[in-house]
């Protein structure tokens, strides 16, 4: 084995297992990234059409009621949405590429840039296209101005902590820690999501 490991560092031609993994790799992201934009496809459709309207009513409602009821609920949907505004994203990403361009991780740094400034520019192309209004001021705990779909927390949250979640979790070799940090990542998303939803700024969908 060890003679084995000395072949291979010396320029031993991959193992079929290993060119069967360097294949399946980027085809799997593609799968992913194609299945996505299905979902989001489907949604948008739904949304185009009306078909939305009744379950985002009930949640509204739902939502309105629950901070009624627990005033603490809206203070702390304030404070988890505030971490998906565009001021701490912005710091989020200008001090990670920062920090990857001074160790020379150059081609990282220009994948984290590149993957928030044309999601950023992506958000707005859709915005503008499907044209959603918020939901009414009256349901909603603060006022806030722009389009609805798709949300631009939820959205540029989803990039911005994945991305990070993904370049944090690939300095690691144990499984255990991999999972753990891209989980965090996955779960401050959805966090940041459902406290649009709560504060009544969002539709569900």
């Amino acid at each position: 084995m060890p003679f084995k490991t000395r072949e291979n560092s010396a320029g031993e031609r991959p193992s079929r297992r290993e060119r069967y993994q360097s294949i399946l790799k980027p085809l799997s992201i593609v799968f992913v990234a194609a299945l996505l934009a299905l979902v989001f496809a489907h949604l948008g459709s739904e949304v185009v059409e009306g078909d939305t309207r009744f379950f985002d009513m009930q949640l509204l409602r739902g939502a309105q009621s629950l901070r009624a009821a627990h005033p603490w609920l809206a203070e702390v949907m304030r404070d988890l949405s505030g971490l998906g505004s565009t001021t701490v994203l912005a710091l989020f990403t200008v001090a990670t590429t920062g920090y990857l361009a001074l160790i020379s991780a150059r081609t990282s740094a220009f994948l984290v840039a590149t993957s928030v400034i044309s999601g950023s520019i992506l958000v707005s192309v859709f915005k503008a296209a499907f044209g959603r209004l918020r939901p009414d001021a009256a349901y909603a705990e603060l006022s806030v101005a722009g389009l609805s779909f798709p949300s631009g927390h939820a959205s540029m949250s989803a990039i911005v902590f994945l991305t990070l979640g993904s370049l944090l979790a690939s300095t690691h070799s144990r499984p255990v820690e991999r999972i753990y940090i891209l989980a965090t990542a996955v779960l401050m998303t959805l966090l940041l999501g459902l406290s649009r939803i709560a504060l009544g700024v969002h539709w569900a969908i």
